[in-house]
């Protein structure tokens, strides 16, 4: 993990105080800081329950508070932090950088619902970009930090299809498939979502600082993390359990066996959420944990037509922002854009077969083990598959191997 002087910082834009903490509210925001640096998040939504907005909770006798937190966090919360007038002068600061910056908290009217219906919802989130995208239908989708190339086409492919229908595309702005995925809901109107695992004016990784201001552009960021904070590998299973939360569903495109993507499927499945699966090859490791998901009660697609149809939802649902709940309808075909059939529908439409593809099958094989099934000599078979290569229709791999690229 990346220690604090690796990571970039995010530029600031032109100084503009329209948010939803002008300096008039500074009172207000110093409260909600105070409580989320001062005590944990199960501890300040109990306190919230109990006695109503932060500054009542510091306000409340030391006995009352003993009541509902541990000794410990009471004495915590009988004065403010040391650090707490920088924090909030952090803040402003950033808030002052543009109108599309934003701190929302649990008593916020902005607050994603669909956050609130979680076990574990943040005391507030700092936000860059198109905050609408929040009430928009979210899908997550995660992977490999080292896809193959197959599994990079599917993150793109599928993250496109289902931004081109109208949803959110959700991820966490690692390398890999998160990229993709991100790359992906920015070509359609759904746009995406990044939550990170650092502060928000963090950026990590630093590869992905382009894509992040596309994104803070174009589509969001999220991050419940105080500005400043560094990419801590604690952090990032906190992030996860965001991306789970903000979204219907979560689509899991490759994975090994000991995957972070495999936490954020569970996160989503005990949230009550829908987990998709893509299957791969059974020789290859990235596959083995999409399968142990599809083992354990994932749905298998092989489309974004799929994750649509489970979700009984239109394009035009999805537009609407119709995210929080569940039409009485079934999607047809034709509310998918050209795109997603396409894709759908790729293997049907490709024309004739071709006889080195269909040898080649799905997994990956030698040149030996190619002009063994289709009894062609070896300089002609290699000559083909480098036609196929030039057409990005194969791929080669390390160690003479040769396999298919995306649904050729």
């Amino acid at each position: 993990m990346a220690t604090p002087d690796t990571a970039d910082l995010l530029p600031d834009a032109p100084i503009n105080g329209d948010h939803l903490f002008p300096r008039a509210g500074e009172d207000e925001l110093r409260a909600w800081l105070r409580l989320a640096t001062s005590v944990g998040r199960a501890s300040g939504r109990r306190l919230l329950a109990a006695l109503g907005t932060p500054q009542q909770v510091f306000d409340s006798a030391s006995s009352l508070l003993r009541d509902l937190v541990t000794p410990a966090q009471a004495q915590a919360l009988s004065a403010p932090p040391a650090d707490l007038e920088a924090c909030v002068l952090k803040t402003l600061n950033w808030l002052d950088g543009g109108p599309d910056r934003h701190v929302v908290t649990l008593g916020d009217a902005l607050y994603p619902t669909v956050l609130l219906n979680t076990a574990d919802p943040p005391l507030l989130l700092h936000l860059r970009g198109r905050h609408e995208l929040l009430r928009r239908p979210a899908l997550a989708i995660v992977g490999s930090r080292n896809p193959s190339a197959q599994g990079v086409n599917n993150a793109q492919a599928f993250a496109r299809c289902m931004s081109e229908s109208g949803w959110s595309i959700v991820s966490g702005l690692a390398l890999g498939i998160d990229g993709s995925a991100h790359e992906g809901g920015l070509a359609g109107p759904g746009g995406t979502i990044a939550v990170l695992g650092t502060g928000m004016d963090r950026l990590y990784p630093a590869r992905h600082r382009e894509l992040a201001l596309r994104i803070a552009a174009q589509g969001l960021l999220v991050s419940e993390f105080p500005l400043g904070t560094p990419p801590l590998r604690e952090n990032f299973p906190q992030r996860n359990r965001l991306i789970a939360g903000l979204t219907r569903g979560t689509l899991v495109v490759e994975a090994a066996l000991q995957s972070g993507s495999l936490i954020t499927a569970r996160l989503a499945a005990e949230c009550g959420r829908e987990v998709f699966a893509i299957p791969g090859s059974i020789h290859a490791p990235l596959a083995r944990g999409c399968h142990s998901l599809i083992k354990q009660g994932a749905k298998l697609v092989e489309s974004a037509q799929d994750i649509l149809e489970e979700f009984h939802m239109t394009q035009e649902d999805a537009a609407n922002g119709a995210g929080n709940r569940l039409p009485n309808r079934k999607t047809s075909k034709r509310a998918m854009p050209a795109v997603a059939t396409a894709a759908a529908n790729a293997a049907q439409d490709d024309g004739p077969a071709d006889d080195v593809l269909t040898a080649l099958g799905h997994d990956a094989a030698t040149l030996d083990m190619l002009v063994e099934r289709t009894g062609l000599p070896a300089p002609a078979l290699a000559a083909r598959l480098l036609e196929l290569e030039l057409e990005e229709r194969v791929q080669r791999l390390p160690g003479g191997l040769y396999q298919r690229c995306g649904l050729a």
